[in-house]
């Protein structure tokens, strides 16, 4: 009996194997079907199609989502014609890139040339293209171009010290992007009239100084001066929305030249947290601005929270590209100056007309920003004013802003007209504009300001400073309160609205002293726009709290001429 039971739970289990194995194996099998049924289906996906399944930000920085066509038939006609490129583009380049040199150069050389240029027997290579919808009259075709050059570019250098120094600029790596423009389209063959190039995007742009016989390192600073020099000279020469233009037929092309089309109003105000870069002492931080890489710089200030305001007016000739840049730098003396950090705004960020204040946190790198060290803040006022809107809004900088209707009467003419000749001659001389003013402040309340008496409350009040005249004011202290309410209004005569500035300081009162709780800093021209406006601040230098206040501006314009 015991045999036939064994026997028959034999023949179950075996039978249960083999229904377990058959049922794996065609588990496996689907899944092996749907595998390569996958695989099949990636193999065939597009670039387009990987875009869609992730957003951009999903993926690691190298992998790029390219929306242009691969050019290997032109690279492989670039190789061959390149010898003819070389020497017809050499003499070329060379006569157009030196007058920009000299325009950078450095102060410290006397002179800066080439002595020889060209562009050596690698050709650059077209990584892909595309084309741009711009309207009916023109064709925009962009290419990605890459160039490991071995040219052969020698620097004839010379210091006012009479040392004279041929500098080889030597493994040059460079990644962009190149904007062709083909217009007006025409009836003509080939048609089109003209053909404009400019670098659209520089992504990489890296080569080394060396002095052919002898050591740059021995002159401190020239190396850094030379790469900054080159590194601007390009920019400027090329770099969109700077362009050139090569006519094809006849004909007049002057509305295709680079043309300005507003103008950015900076206010450099301050900074704050910045890293010092001396051993010994505080930094000496100083900044320079530029859109294009034609700088303005500031005073330095022994401070690692600098009070700048300072004023500067760039002249803008695209808006939808261009941007401000911000960089910081340690002033040290004879030597080469310290980097700090560098900022940017883009311009198609700001809304014509609209001031607008902000604080850019400083990286080491505006291109690649893989470095999440903190190097402080810089504080700008910002408004961006297109030419030929002026009737949409003001521009408290613009001179007629501050004339008196006689003024605009004997400027415009007795018929009420624009009289050109006479505002050319009024340009030419220099009007330094001066707007006069009762800037009324209402201090209303604080919110949430830090705890500094050991009793966990504070007993806060207010000072009120205009930083040019140096006018001061001062609230009630209202006692045993983190969140006081004062109510009160202040009147200063402000002499210069455009160049003062307000700073409230917010202190704890004590019966042997004082504590420092935080501050505002503010600008006078968004009031002086508006005339009136309220706002809720927070306090710079405090873990916590806010200020409340209510600003007003009654204008008493007047000119000052220098």
């Amino acid at each position: 009996m015991g045999f036939f039971v064994g026997l028959l739970f034999g023949l179950f289990a075996g039978l249960a194997i083999v229904v377990l194995f058959v049922r794996s194996e065609n588990s496996r099998s689907n899944l092996r079907t749907k595998l390569a049924t996958t695989v099949a289906a990636f193999a065939r996906m597009t670039v387009e199609d990987s875009g869609k399944i992730l957003p951009a930000e999903f993926y690691p920085s190298w992998v790029v989502f390219s929306q242009r066509q691969k050019l290997t038939w032109l690279n492989q006609h670039l190789t061959k014609i390149w010898p003819y490129v070389d020497e017809a583009a050499s003499d070329l380049i060379k006569a157009s890139v030196e007058p920009v040199l000299e325009q950078y150069r450095p102060v410290i050389l006397s002179s800066l040339k080439f002595s020889k240029f060209t562009l050596g027997a690698v050709a650059p290579q077209f990584t892909g293209v595309s084309i741009l919808e711009d309207g009916a009259d023109s064709v925009i075709m962009e290419l990605e171009m890459q160039w490991d050059a071995n040219s052969n570019i020698v620097l004839a250098i010379k210091t006012y010290l009479g040392v004279s120094l041929p500098v080889q600029v030597k493994d040059i790596g460079f990644t962009g992007v190149f904007r062709l423009i083909f217009k007006p389209l025409v009836n003509e063959f080939p048609c089109f009239g003209a053909v404009c190039y400019s670098l659209r995007k520089k992504t990489k742009l890296d080569f080394t100084l060396k002095v052919i016989g002898g050591d740059i390192s021995t002159i401190p600073g020239l190396a850094d001066a030379i790469e900054s020099t080159i590194r601007d000279a390009i920019e400027d020469s090329i770099m969109w929305p700077v362009r050139k233009i090569i006519p094809i037929l006849p004909g007049d092309y002057s509305d295709l030249e680079l043309k300005p089309v507003g103008m950015l109003e900076v206010k450099l105000i301050q900074a704050r947290d910045l890293t010092n870069k001396d051993i010994i002492g505080k930094s000496d931080p100083y900044a320079v601005l530029f859109v294009r890489p034609l700088p303005d710089r500031t005073k330095k200030n022994n401070d690692l929270n600098p009070i700048w305001n300072e004023h500067y007016e760039f002249i803008i000739e695209d808006a939808t590209t261009q941007h401000l840049v911000v960089r910081i730098y340690d002033d040290e003396g004879v030597q080469a100056s310290e980097f700090i950090g560098c900022a940017q705004v883009l311009l198609s960020e700001l809304e014509p007309g609209k001031v607008k204040d902000v604080w850019l946190n400083l990286v080491k790198d505006l291109e690649i920003q893989r470095d999440s060290k903190y190097r402080g803040q810089v504080h700008l006022e910002l408004l961006y004013c297109p030419f030929g809107m002026e009737n949409s809004f003001t521009n408290p900088f613009s001179s007629d802003f501050s004339m008196t209707s006689l003024e605009r009467v004997l400027k415009n003419g007795a018929n009420g007209t624009d009289d050109i000749e006479n505002e050319k001659a009024v340009t030419h001389k220099k009007r330094e504009i001066i707007i006069r003013g009762v800037l009324s402040v209402t201090v209303i309340s604080a919110e949430d300001l830090p705890i500094v008496d050991l009793m966990g409350k504070a007993d806060p009040y207010v000072v009120l400073t205009m930083k040019k005249s140096e006018l001061k004011n001062k609230t009630r202290v209202v006692n045993d309160s983190l969140n006081p309410v004062w109510n009160q209004t202040f009147d200063f005569v402000v002499e210069d609205g455009l160049h003062d500035m307000l700073i409230l300081e917010v202190w704890d009162h004590d019966t042997f002293g004082k504590d420092y709780m935080g501050r505002c800093i503010l600008t006078l021209t968004r009031v002086i726009l508006e005339g009136e406006y309220k706002d809720c601040m927070s306090l710079e230098g405090a873990k916590s709290g806010k200020l409340n206040i209510n600003l007003k501006w009654m204008p008493q314009p007047i000119f000052r001429d220098s």
